[in-house]
């Protein structure tokens, strides 16, 4: 049998030094360009600063919040800016009432009520407090939103900005996007979903 030669062409050739570095560095700057990204217009990270969303959201949780979820809706955990004195904070609360929702407090049980239907939150509402220590009745505007605390006692919500310019409603332009998990700590991981009492509202 004739043995086959190869040819000078066909041989190995050497790999260039720094080939695999410059791969690497290509991925990792790839990597950080998709991440970054994603947090600017997806998905974004945000910590709870304080207690008003207890217990369901405690200090220094944190969650993953989608900011293409479109206009929010009731029962809704969203993060926004406003009620601030620059209107940059971040704040985290639940949509209780949209535009053209009539939302009060108390019925004859001492309920939140929208559009006449009452509200059963004991799934969210921190334990032992009341649906509001204060009473009100309000129309929704066309594209804000009524948001209130879970924390009811310890929430600077709608029913505490009232009285100021845009009568404690937020516009749903100033939603950066709504919450969909808690993701720490790793032991309180949680997918959230919107309570079944919202569902019965007309």
């Amino acid at each position: 049998m004739v043995g086959i030669k190869k040819s000078e062409a066909g041989r190995d050739k050497p790999k260039k030094k720094g080939g695999g570095l410059r791969e690497t560095v290509l991925l990792l700057i790839l990597g950080v360009g998709i991440a970054l990204v994603l947090q600017q217009f997806v998905i974004g990270s945000f910590y709870i600063p304080s207690g008003s969303m207890e217990n369901t959201l405690e200090i220094n949780d944190r969650v993953f919040v989608n900011k293409l979820a479109g206009k929010p809706e009731r029962g809704d955990i969203v993060v926004f800016k406003g009620w601030d004195a620059d209107g940059n904070e971040d704040t985290i609360k639940r949509v209780i009432g949209v535009g053209g929702d009539k939302v009060a407090c108390c019925d004859s049980k001492g309920r939140v009520t929208v559009n006449g239907t009452p509200l059963e939150e004991s799934s969210y509402l921190y334990p032992g407090d009341n649906p509001s220590g204060e009473s009100f009745k309000y129309t929704v505007p066309q594209g804000k939103l009524w948001l209130m605390g879970d924390h009811r006692s310890n929430s600077r919500d709608s029913r505490a900005h009232v009285e100021e310019p845009g009568g404690g409603f937020i516009s749903e332009d100033a939603v950066i996007g709504t919450a969909v998990v808690r993701y720490w700590p790793l032991s309180r991981g949680l997918i959230f979903t919107k309570p079944d009492t919202f569902g019965n509202v007309k």
